[in-house]
């Protein structure tokens, strides 16, 4: 078994957005699978969470890439591990904060 993972506020407003987003856009069969992709991936990183590289050394972030269009950002922590972010790789990165 894991660590535990913690989604912070941040990361559950990224993904209720993406998934409005992919319903809209698309289908619910997208949804599924995009959840199913990030339902293992997730359960990766809880069982091996220093699988995916470090991106920023000083804040401890790591990045675990969903698809071509979406990525994880994650840091390990004592207890646990925080969902930091989902974030549209489309974006221009200085779109992307942790605050």
């Amino acid at each position: 078994m894991g660590k535990e993972i913690v989604w912070s506020p941040l990361s559950e407003n990224d993904l209720e957005q993406l998934l409005v987003y992919l319903n809209v856009e698309w289908n619910v069969s997208v949804v599924n699978h995009f959840l199913d992709e990030l339902d293992k991936l997730v359960t990766l990183i809880a069982n091996t969470p220093q699988l995916f590289p470090c991106v920023h050394k000083k804040k401890k972030i790591r990045k675990c890439v969903i698809s071509k269009h979406n990525s994880l950002y994650y840091r390990i922590t004592r207890n646990h591990i925080e969902i930091l972010r989902l974030f549209d790789n489309r974006q221009h990165p200085s779109k992307l904060h942790f605050d």
